[in-house]
């Protein structure tokens, strides 16, 4: 046995060399652990929040992709962050259509055409089960936001969805932006 007094550790009888990388493992650990990490991020969930703006508004959406969590949506949500809401991508413009069934929460609800221009806003009631369906045909972008908050920004038809927040939050949930024309 060697016996290292100072420390009052004892060790098994092991060779130099182990017992010099035996002590070296936890300063080896140390220092790895303070590497920067170059690996890309993992793909968010639904239930991630990602940065998103529409004019000079920062907001913070989870992201709808696939057809469960597009017919799920807000349903059975309790609340919403103040500046956080839902964004739902379509991968071709289209007339689009949302209820309120099962969803609690009063919400406005905003489409954008594929240039990320918002066009129309539209009330939606809690637990409404008729249909808020978009004026236009070009509609590829809905996004479900707190009653009001619309207004509140002062955001109207006309603004603009910054698309190059829209394009890193998709590819972070590990969608092609190329898939929704962007």
């Amino acid at each position: 046995m060697i016996a290292l007094t100072a420390l009052s550790i004892t060790f098994p009888r092991m060779h130099p060399r182990g017992l010099f990388l035996f002590l070296s493992f936890p300063f080896l650990l140390i220092v790895a652990a303070c590497q920067p990490d170059s690996s890309p991020p993992e793909p968010a969930d639904f239930e991630t929040w990602l940065p998103l703006r529409i004019n000079e508004v920062d907001f913070k959406a989870q992201i709808a992709l696939t057809p469960t969590e597009q017919r799920n949506g807000l349903m059975r949500r309790e609340s919403l962050p103040a500046d956080g809401g839902m964004l739902f991508p379509y991968q071709r413009p289209q007339r689009m259509s949302f209820w309120m069934a099962n969803t609690p929460l009063p919400l406005d609800i905003g489409f954008f055409d594929a240039e990320g221009t918002l066009r129309e806003i539209h009330r939606m009631v809690p637990f409404d089960r008729s249909r808020t369906t978009s004026s236009s045909d070009e509609i590829q972008f809905a996004l479900e936001m707190n009653r009001g908050w619309f207004s509140a920004n002062g955001l109207r038809p006309g603004g603009v969805m910054d698309l190059e927040l829209l394009r890193a939050a998709l590819r972070r949930r590990g969608a092609d932006p190329a898939e929704f024309g962007l």
